[in-house]
């Protein structure tokens, strides 16, 4: 059997060193929040403080910007999040921290490490969302490999996805915007939800936008939103 190909998919794990309040707030708020390997083998209902009615799923959430804005708005589903930058984390968890006592963000779980663990984990069919925002687009062609939208992840996406379920992508760079066409639009478990231009040129009213789609928007750069609707899975 060949061996598996795990090579790192992401960068940093810290940068520079965080504010007192933030580091205490990550070693406060990570114990409570850091969904374990173990935990991933059970049921996802188990892991939120109340009911929910759908698992959402965001890969790289970079500093939490969109992640928690969308627990804010859906507080009846429940949203993992996976980063591997503990910035980015603290970061999160200060928007969390800074939510109303009268509407607390207490739907995310956080997984601080490669988002393909909790893919092969997760249970067959349990999402119906998914977001992979403004990813590292590795834009050197000896680094291409490391990109996360490569048909290993649209495989394990698909089998976590239930019919019906969304993919949202987007990003800023064109060379990564032609790679992600090209790997999902031959992909037979996802269909392309684009009937014009804009659907793919403007960001639709119910996608917050992060910092790294504001960071480009601000030097002048396009940015393009792609919605996936996972297919039935052939009989």
């Amino acid at each position: 059997m060949a061996k598996e190909d795990r090579r790192i998919l992401y960068g940093r794990r810290r940068g520079r060193r965080l504010r007192p309040e933030r580091a205490r707030l990550l070693d406060r708020m990570l114990p409570e929040l850091a969904l374990t390997p173990e935990e991933l083998d059970g049921d996802p209902a188990a892991w939120f403080p109340r009911p929910i009615r759908a698992l959402w799923f965001e890969v790289g959430f970079g500093g939490g910007e969109h992640l928690a804005r969308q627990a804010a708005l859906h507080p009846d589903i429940g949203f993992i999040g996976c980063e591997p930058f503990l910035n980015g984390v603290a970061k999160l968890f200060a928007a969390i921290d800074a939510a109303p006592d009268d509407a607390p963000i207490d739907n995310i779980r956080v997984f601080p490490d490669d988002a393909r663990t909790v893919l092969d984990r997760l249970p067959g069919g349990c999402l119906d969302r998914a977001f992979i925002l403004f990813p590292d687009p590795w834009p050197k062609a000896r680094h291409n490999r490391r990109r996360f939208i490569a048909p290993p992840q649209l495989d394990a996406l698909a089998r976590v996805l239930a019919p019906g379920a969304e993919l949202r992508l987007a990003t800023d760079h064109m060379d990564y915007l032609r790679w992600m066409l090209f790997h999902c639009l031959r992909h037979d478990a996802f269909e392309w939800l684009a009937r014009g231009p804009a659907d793919w040129r403007e960001r639709p009213a119910d996608w917050p936008p992060t910092r790294y789609e504001e960071k480009a928007l601000e030097r002048g750069a396009a940015c393009v939103y792609l919605r996936f609707r996972r297919r039935p899975p052939a009989r």
